[in-house]
């Protein structure tokens, strides 16, 4: 059987004898009071005079009527060292034979009126629940709770066998009752007239207020302790007066002893003392001292409110909540404040106070914790909370952790936790930061490097490893100067020693050529770089920068200054030539003349020409315009008008409505092929806008965009990790919304000529200039090239008409196979052309294609 009660964990329990272990190890959980945890505190007052008294005690207890009882009183309920088994069980269920008789005298006690048994009465005993003659005196009194109310019976028992008068046995039993007060470990004291004179005491109420029992006996009480008679004459005088028990827990008092104060606090029971007639000659007070407990306990209340103040004022957020509904028990104000809430929150669900987390996965951890005794971390967990009544965005870093009771079982939810908005935000405010400068970098085409001075190890960046021909991003400076020419690595080493020295500006600037060790190609880069300092010591610890590739700005000086010489050279000789031939010069100047007036008259042409040209493009200007308004605005008449021809005179047209729906297709062709001729001009003829472009979002909304067809055709499409370019976005849209159209509409049929879905791979990946195929010639050189796929397994198409389809009005099938205008690869090869790259692609017939778009890094 599982000990749910132990000396230990209750104090009140304590001793008793064999039944005090037997009521400690009594499973009570089972029964209406539950665990002694539960249990009132006039139960717990009035078992300890009980189990200690050595007389027969006897309780019944609710409205069950529990039954309870002491060790004195146990030989009553055994027989033959059988026991009867009643504690903690119905009184009905222990006595079913002669409950009828027993009830009425409990409900009398119950109802304030003192009963008792006399001798030649039935009394209940023995474990076969049949009636015993054993002449016997039971005395029943009712237990008032904290509220005064009657919760229980007490029944006191003695026992006399043999040829004893009735008078012998009252003295007996009145001797046995002194006795017991006199030794028994509860203070007791019972009180006659109204002066209160002592007339029975025990030595345990004598040591509450440090007097001996003799200074006491025959004595009125309150004229040695008359500190207490304001407080307690009251009471005694309301129960002798009335009949009526009293109950005080927890009572303060204080007594006078020889000019020391002693105080302390008491649980009495005032109980009225009768005599054999019924009159009330006296009240008998039961007290048990309960000073170790409250002083104990108001410590623990101290340090409790010291801890909840604590808490309270805590500058992170805390907070409880108990049971299934996760109520919250308590809160502190930076919790409340994180919520937006107030003090009314208390008691209430969690899921009610913030409704707005049950999309969020909160209520989930939660129940997860209570149910599984696991607790739950989040780091930088974001948390949408609505505050000032609009839903916001906030960072936390909390825990939930479970909180058990004294059976080990999960009763609730300990919150803590610490808002980091404002760190979390700067970190992205930094990455962002980041990634703005990483991005200034490419544009600039930079490569960066850093050195850590302690350890004299270098580490670079891609752009730099490809240009030194490097397969790991470190090196050891030493090292790294062997990627210079022989000329340039005393110097460049002196240099960098003289920047890290103390005194030093910290600033490095150099320009020197470097070698790839794998091609031995030459470049010339231009240097800068900081020196960072530790914060503590001042020391040198970083010292990071950039590098350019000037190689071509230098070549070209070069280049510059050569030509510079070879002209001065050039005029030097001229001038002579020229002195020597001033005289003929002189000569010659009609025929000179007449050389001006050629030049005039070819120059009047370059400026017809430029005019004309300006005129050009002030006629496609204007051709856009048209194509775009004018000439499309006929073609939306036409099948406007075609549709309400067929819509109201298709019985009266007869076979003409078949020519009808062919006049509306040409329109309808007529206006793709202005819509792609308009579009391949704008691509032509427009400034170029460069940013960063994501081309994975790209995709994504042109897929957004050809959902329908996707839906309609069955087809699928993968796309893999695609890179961010510098470009024009609007191109680059047209540019997959070609390539992807194409991929959908140049399906494959089956067997018996239905339409094949199609399936559709855009994937990317980096390579070198030297990697690019031989027929494929970017518009701007550069080292690194984006290669961008777009496989499909449609009809595909004979490799020798590679050249041709990217030209303008170019097509490889019909128009009854195919529907098209033939301009949209040519408008993919214009968009590739204006972002310094090129277009190709690889086919079979039969056996899809495959669109490679190479863009520059």
């Amino acid at each position: 059987m599982t000990t749910y009660s132990t000396e230990k964990k209750y104090p009140f329990l304590q001793g008793g004898g064999e039944m005090g272990g037997r009521t400690r190890s009594y499973d009570w959980s089972k029964t209406s009071l539950g665990v002694p945890d539960q249990w009132p505190l006039s139960l717990r007052t009035t078992l300890p005079i009980i189990l200690k008294a050595r007389f027969p005690m006897f309780l019944f207890w609710g409205p069950e009527h529990l039954c309870f009882y002491n060790d004195a009183y146990r030989p009553i309920l055994e027989r033959e060292g059988e026991p009867l088994m009643a504690l903690g069980r119905p009184g009905a269920e222990v006595w079913p034979a002669i409950w009828p008789t027993i009830e009425p005298l409990i409900d009398q006690a119950l109802a304030g009126e003192e009963t008792s048994w006399s001798d030649d009465q039935l009394s209940p005993s023995h474990g076969n629940g049949q009636p015993d003659m054993a002449c016997r005196t039971y005395t029943y009194n009712s237990v008032i709770d904290e509220l005064g109310q009657p919760v229980g019976v007490f029944v006191t028992g003695a026992e006399s066998r043999g040829q004893v008068t009735r008078n012998q046995q009252l003295r007996h039993s009145k001797q046995r009752f002194q006795n017991l007060i006199r030794d028994i470990s509860v203070g007791i004291i019972v009180l006659g007239g109204e002066d209160m004179r002592v007339h029975i005491v025990n030595q345990a109420y004598a040591q509450l207020i440090n007097r001996s029992r003799e200074a006491l006996l025959n004595k009125p009480l309150f004229s040695i302790i008359p500190e207490t008679e304001s407080v307690f004459r009251p009471i005694i005088d309301e129960v002798r007066v009335t009949g009526n028990p009293r109950s005080l827990y927890n009572q303060p008092y204080f007594v006078h002893d020889g000019g020391e104060r002693k105080e302390g606090f008491l649980n009495l029971v005032y109980q009225p003392y009768r005599e054999l007639d019924g009159t009330i000659s006296g009240v008998m007070v039961i007290c048990q001292d309960v000073t170790e407990q409250m002083l104990a306990q108001q410590q623990i209340i101290a340090s409790e409110s010291k801890l909840r103040s604590v808490i309270e004022s805590a500058p992170y957020p805390i907070a409880v909540y108990t049971g299934p509904q996760m109520r919250i028990q308590f809160a502190n104000q930076s919790i409340l404040d994180a919520w937006g809430r107030d003090k009314n929150v208390i008691g209430k669900p969690y899921a009610a106070v913030l409704p707005e987390l049950a999309t969020q996965g909160i209520y989930e951890q939660l129940n997860g914790v209570y149910t599984t005794g696991i607790a739950f971390h989040a780091q930088n967990q974001r948390v949408d909370i609505v505050v000032d009544g609009r839903l916001q965005s906030f960072y936390f870093k909390y825990s939930f952790t479970p909180l058990y009771d004294n059976d080990g079982q999960i009763y609730g939810v300990t919150n803590t936790g610490a808002e980091v908005t404002d760190l979390v935000v700067a970190r992205q405010k930094q990455a962002e930061a980041e990634v703005s400068l990483r991005t200034a970098v490419e544009l600039a085409q930079l490569a960066t490097w850093s050195l850590d001075i302690r350890t004299s190890s270098l580490t670079y960046s891609e752009r730099l490893m490809h240009w030194l021909g490097l397969s790991q991003p470190t090196k050891k400076l030493g090292n790294v100067y062997t990627l210079l020419p022989e000329e340039y690595r005393s110097s460049v080493a002196d240099a960098i020693a003289a920047v890290i020295q103390p005194g030093s500006p910290g600033l490095y600037t150099n320009e020197h050529p470097i070698i790839n060790q794998l091609t031995g190609q030459q470049r010339i880069i231009h240097v800068q770089a900081q020196v960072s300092y530790d914060s503590t010591t001042g020391e040198p610890v970083l010292l990071s920068g950039v590098a350019q590739d000037v190689t071509q700005q230098r070549r070209l000086q070069l280049t510059l200054e050569q030509q510079v010489m070879e002209r001065t050279e050039e005029l030097a000789a001229v001038n002579e030539e020229l002195a020597a031939t001033n005289e003929e010069l002189a000569s010659s100047n009609e025929e000179y003349a007449s050389i001006n007036e050629e030049y005039m008259s070819i120059n009047e042409e370059l400026t017809e020409s430029t005019n004309q040209l300006i005129r050009s493009n002030e006629n496609l200007q204007r051709f856009a315009y048209i194509a775009s308004h004018d000439l499309q605005e006929p073609l939306r008449k036409i099948q406007s008008f075609g549709d309400l021809l067929r819509s109201g005179y298709a019985d009266q047209l007869g076979e003409g409505v078949d020519y009808l729906t062919r006049m509306q297709a040409s329109a309808g062709r007529m206006s793709t092929l202005i819509k792609d001729l308009l579009t391949f001009s704008r691509i032509a003829t427009g400034q170029e806008t460069r940013e960063l472009v994501s081309l994975a979002q790209v995709v994504q909304q042109v897929l957004s965009d050809l959902d329908l067809i996707i839906a309609e055709t069955g087809a699928s499409v993968t796309v893999g990790d695609l890179p961010t370019v510098v470009g024009n976005p609007a191109q680059l849209s047209q540019l997959f919304t070609n390539m992807l159209s194409n991929a959908l509409k140049f399906r494959r049929t089956d067997a018996e000529g239905v339409p094949v879905a199609a399936h559709v791979k855009i994937s990317a990946q980096s390579v070198l200039e030297r990697e690019l195929p031989s027929s494929v010639k970017p518009s701007r050189s550069a080292d690194w090239y984006h290669r961008i796929d777009v496989a499909d397994d449609g009809v595909g198409f004979d490799e020798k008409y590679l050249d041709r389809i990217f030209q303008v009005f170019q097509r490889l099938h019909g128009k009854s196979e195919f529907a098209g205008t033939g301009i949209g690869l040519a408008i993919c090869e214009k968009v590739t052309t204006n972002h310094g790259g090129a277009i190709t692609a690889t086919s079979q017939p039969g056996e899809g294609s495959t669109f490679s778009v190479y863009l520059p890094m």
